[in-house]
């Protein structure tokens, strides 16, 4: 088990950028899989992206975010970024990190393929 803490939400302008921060504590975080999801309110907690534990690194975004978000990560300060571009207001949302141990590639857009996860981090688009 890993413990998680994200930063760096807050109030942007639509067109805007943000960069999110998740710090793991605990266990080794590089063999981890991360994952970011957000929860808009009155919605359901949605997939944003993903990457995985290995030095290959296969990552995933969801299509509304591809091309303006990139997940990356720094095992050595087992940390997982999520660089945000061009927001727009319908990424106003609680933005939720997510490890698992050993995700399997085809399941990490799946919010149950991980057992560990942070307190959540508003990030609020303003048009």
């Amino acid at each position: 088990q890993v413990q998680l803490v994200e930063s760096g939400g807050g109030l942007v302008q639509a067109g805007g950028s943000l960069r999110l921060s998740c710090e793991a504590s605990g266990r080794t975080f590089s063999s981890y899989a991360a994952a970011w999801f957000r929860q808009a309110p009155g919605k359901e907690r949605v997939f944003v992206a993903a990457i995985t534990w290995r030095s290959s690194n296969t990552i995933y975004y969801a299509a509304s975010v591809k091309g303006r978000f990139t997940i990356s990560r720094d095992n050595a300060k087992n940390t997982v970024y999520l660089k945000m571009n061009s927001l727009k207001t319908e990424d106003t949302a609680v933005y939720y990190c997510a490890a698992g141990r050993y995700v399997p590639v085809q399941t990490m857009r799946a919010s149950t393929a991980y057992h560990d996860w942070g307190q959540g981090t508003q990030v609020t688009v303003s048009s």
